[in-house]
């Protein structure tokens, strides 16, 4: 039998080990504007390579962001109940989940999607892969030590859920154009 308790856990420390990841999105949002990563430049088939919604101050607003939270829980007596950081880990899950959504927007843009339009799945899960992929690059052992399968699992299931959440949210204050 399946104690409630054990399962609250699990869920909470999967919510902590993504909290950079989770933060960096949608403050890259708050932060940006300016000049587009891309330079409104277009790729090779004539498109543009990622679009106007993908800017460098959104991309260091949505970094720092997310490595300031993780500092503070490196530094909060949760860290040793639900896992603990180090620097390169907080700042390559800020970073890569930030990597993840550009990827996810370059690709958008080759099947001739519009900024903002609605990419189902890959709009939820795109920061998670791209935070996943450069925090096993960059701190491999980290990486295996705290993201074990079930922790994925979990994962994989609520952040759409939240995704779906911090969007309505975003959309209801002017932050986003569109509620997905």
């Amino acid at each position: 039998m399946i104690e409630i308790h054990a399962v609250i856990e699990v869920i909470l420390s999967a919510l902590w080990l993504m909290l950079p990841a989770y933060i960096a999105n949608p403050t890259a949002v708050v932060c940006g504007g300016g000049a587009s990563i891309d330079f409104g430049r277009n790729f090779v088939d004539g498109k543009r390579i990622l679009g106007d919604g993908k800017t460098y101050r959104g991309l260091a607003g949505g970094v720092i962001c997310g490595t300031i939270l993780g500092i503070i829980q490196m530094n909060t007596s949760l860290a040793g109940r639900f896992g603990g950081f180090t620097l390169l880990a907080v700042f390559s899950l800020s970073f890569g989940a930030l990597l993840g959504d550009m990827c996810k927007s370059f690709i958008k843009r080759r099947l001739g999607f519009k900024r903002g339009a609605k990419f189902m799945i890959a709009d939820q899960l795109d920061f998670v892969i791209g935070a996943w992929i450069l925090t096993y690059l960059l701190q491999g052992s980290w990486f295996i030590e705290h993201f074990t399968a079930t922790t994925m699992v979990i994962i994989l299931i609520i952040t759409p859920v939240l995704h779906r959440i911090t969007n309505l949210i975003g959309y209801h204050v002017k932050l986003k154009k569109e509620p997905w």
